[in-house]
């Protein structure tokens, strides 16, 4: 029986982590946290909820990035991103209330 044996890349993977947690810092999914919590009886269930709901942004991020990828270069996909990123900054930064 073969198996075939994944490489785990850690640097890739402390890459990854670093990024998402710098960019959820301060985010609105934290302050919504914060507010739960506040309001909670159970620390556990909030931590619970928010490991489950951040798990599944995550893994729809990954399975949607990954059958892109087979689509559209990795590279035009990146560009893409940060170019829908940067507008949504711009139009939410600019649209006042």
């Amino acid at each position: 029986m073969l198996v075939k044996r994944i490489m785990w890349d850690w640097k890739f993977f402390f890459a990854t982590f670093l990024t998402i947690f710098v960019a959820e810092l301060g985010d609105k999914t934290q302050f919504a946290t914060l507010a739960a919590s506040s309001q909670a009886k159970s620390v556990w269930v909030v931590l619970a909820a928010v490991i489950l709901g951040l798990s599944l942004a995550g893994t729809i991020g990954v399975v949607v990035g990954k059958t892109f990828a087979q689509f559209i270069n990795p590279d035009v996909l990146r560009y893409v991103s940060a170019t829908l990123f940067i507008t949504l900054g711009i139009w939410i930064f600019f649209r006042g209330n």
